[in-house]
């Protein structure tokens, strides 16, 4: 098998895409206690999207109403602080991103392979994020701290990788990734950290 030289990684914020969603998670395993009745994790390694595919919608809302926080939806000005905390884990682990788009309830990337496992790098990406958030006061659940200083995450339980191997299918990805935006109705995004893609896989 060609070696992995990339990949899309999909950042969800809390409640948008739960562990066992009926069409297909990221997910292994469902940890929160609340969510365990409404069936085990529906973990799906499919190339493509699920979010069309044929579910039980009722047990899916059934689910998110039975979520302990409200869904996160990150406006534009979360949106942009998220965006400054990405450019610092970036800038420090020196990742190169091809592609980002951070909508209202997920973030689209392509990151070519690092010497950090891929789990590794999303879970820096949201960690920076979440500190920016802080710093910049904007944190959705910053009054609901709990005892022991602990906030609950802005962002889902898992992340949804897609392995890249190819040229090809680095292009796709991140033309994907750049229209996500306007196949929603919205502007195309250009971040700072992003680097535009020139042919150069090395």
């Amino acid at each position: 098998m060609a070696p992995v030289i990339a990949y899309h990684l999909t950042l969800a914020t809390y409640g948008f895409w739960l562990p066992n969603d009926p069409r297909g998670s990221g997910s292994t395993e469902v940890r929160a206690e609340n969510l365990r009745p409404f069936g085990p994790a529906t973990f799906t390694d499919s190339r493509r999207s699920v979010a069309r595919r044929p579910h039980d919608r009722s047990l899916r809302k059934s689910a998110k109403q039975a979520l302990k926080y409200p869904e996160v939806y990150f406006t534009g000005h979360q949106a942009l602080s998220v965006m400054k905390g990405f450019a610092t884990q970036v800038g420090k682990s020196r990742y190169r991103i091809h592609a980002c788009s951070i909508m209202p309830q997920h973030v689209h990337l392509v990151a070519m392979r690092h010497h950090y496992p891929v789990e590794q790098v999303g879970r820096l990406l949201r960690q920076a994020g979440t500190s920016q958030l802080l710093e910049d006061g904007l944190h959705p659940f910053a009054n609901l701290r709990s005892s022991n200083g602990r906030l609950p995450s802005v962002w889902g339980q898992d992340f949804h990788k897609d392995f890249i191997f190819n040229e090809k299918q680095l292009l796709h990805w991140i033309k994907y990734v750049e229209e996500n935006p306007v196949k929603e109705g919205k502007k195309p995004q250009q971040w700072p950290f992003v680097i535009p893609y020139t042919g150069e896989l090395g």
